[in-house]
């Protein structure tokens, strides 16, 4: 029984000290911050560029895409709560952005979605291009397996999202990421992003 107890004893102080290693976070890098505060806005680029484009279009990809956009927004959201970080969306309002070069980009954009259903769906592409090449830039700047995780889980949303695009527009020249990286996301089937 006295063996018992010790090897209980020792068990219990293993997994406690397991669960303080978790536990503990890791400060981040100031390229990890400026990286997550970034993607925060670019999501929130992609969503607010979507929803202009369902509005004026009632194309239902553009909806649901934008919803997928929401959920990848709520994902840094998390990442930048549990690292103590501002969050950079300070007004949540559709086309408003803390960052000005996405702000120019924003209002670009949408000026090109307004010129046809075609432009949309090619604008969309485009913003799914930058976004796969971004974060593979920001998974570059990273060891953290939080950071790395979500980025991997948005990556695969994007690499969907380009698929569902292109679908509907047809063969496209890719603008931020390579013809053969392109080639390889459009030719092959959705993927089960974070299962």
């Amino acid at each position: 029984m006295k063996k018992f107890i010790i090897f209980l004893l020792v068990g219990l102080s293993l997994i406690t000290a397991c669960n303080k290693e978790q536990d503990e976070i890791v400060p981040l890098s100031e390229q990890e911050k400026t990286d997550l505060r970034f993607l925060r806005e670019e999501e929130k680029l992609a969503r607010d560029v979507y929803v202009y484009s369902y509005n004026k279009y009632g194309e239902s990809t553009f909806s649901s895409i934008s919803n997928s956009e929401q959920t990848h927004m709520n994902s840094v959201l998390n990442l930048l709560n549990k690292y103590g970080l501002t969050d950079p969306v300070i007004n949540d309002a559709y086309g408003v952005f803390s960052n000005s070069e996405l702000q120019t980009l924003y209002n670009e954009l949408t000026v090109k979605s307004d010129s046809s259903l075609n432009k949309a769906l090619e604008v969309g592409v485009n913003i799914e291009g930058l976004d796969i090449n971004d974060i593979k830039i920001f998974k570059s700047h990273t060891s953290n397996i939080d950071l790395i995780n979500v980025y991997d889980k948005l990556s695969c949303g994007s690499r969907n999202h380009l698929r569902s695009f292109v679908g509907q527009l047809g063969s496209y020249l890719p603008v931020y990421i390579s013809q053969t990286e392109y080639d390889a996301i459009v030719n092959s089937s959705n993927e089960q992003c974070g299962q």
